[in-house]
């Protein structure tokens, strides 16, 4: 996708939680991100950051509204092929890296290929290795992951996220559980993704300075977007896409 398309689209969302008290999680919510933004949602404990950015990965589904992703209405397919779609247009970063315990690095990165079956083995062996390598862990794919500091499985958890080439990375406060050296390399590794690989990456986060370094900024509270623009560091801080779209 060119740069300024759109990639996917929030149309009136709303996510309620059926009870005796139903919950609303979002409600009316109306979004749009482009290809290679770099965007954070963010807000206090319980105004449906994580939840709208679920619905925005088809994780959940919306009681009323629709997601589309790369244009495509999501509300009336099968849940098959939401599956194929997140396999093959998003990758899922968490504050926890959720790596399965019994496996090597390797294969944990390999699993998302595996189950989108476009490539051989040894395809996948081969583009496993590569993501490692370009995160640093060329020395460490054959570990496991309680043989890693919380740094190193968090950009496994990246590499895996990345394993099927999808131009959206979602991310649920990915640097949430790391100390701040580890988050300022996962964070980095984020900024690059949209500046050198032209992806779009939206992630929640808690973390101000880090929201302040991104593209764009959604502020939500009580579920619904209180604020959205270009997100406003300190001059000598911006970055060129910052400046060019506060001119």
């Amino acid at each position: 996708m060119t740069q300024g398309e759109i990639l996917i689209e929030a149309k009136g969302v709303t996510r309620i939680l059926p009870g005796i008290v139903p919950v609303t999680l979002v409600q009316n919510i109306d979004l749009k991100i482009a290809a290679q933004e770099f965007v954070a949602i963010t807000g206090p404990s319980g105004s449906g950051k994580s939840s709208l950015l679920y619905l925005l990965g088809l994780l959940d589904m919306p009681t009323e509204g629709e997601v589309l992703i790369r244009g495509h209405a999501t509300a009336q397919m099968s849940e098959t092929e939401r599956a194929q779609t997140r396999l093959a247009d998003l990758g899922f970063v968490f504050q926890f890296h959720f790596l399965l315990p019994e496996f090597s690095a390797l294969n944990n990165v390999m699993l998302p290929m595996r189950a989108l079956g476009r490539l051989s083995p040894r395809q996948m062996h081969a583009r496993a290795a590569e993501l490692l390598a370009a995160f640093g862990l060329a020395d460490h794919m054959h570990k496991r992951p309680d043989q890693m500091s919380g740094g190193q499985r968090q950009r496994v958890a990246v590499a895996r996220a990345l394993a099927n080439d999808p131009p959206l990375v979602l991310a649920d406060e990915p640097t949430g559980s790391l100390d701040s050296m580890s988050s300022e390399q996962v964070f980095q590794i984020l900024r690059d993704l949209v500046d050198k690989d032209g992806k779009t990456v939206v992630a929640v986060t808690h973390n101000l300075d880090f929201a302040a370094r991104m593209d764009r900024r959604v502020h939500l509270i009580d579920g619904r977007i209180e604020h959205e623009g270009v997100a406003t560091p300190p001059e000598g801080d911006r970055h060129p896409r910052q400046i060019a779209s506060s001119r």
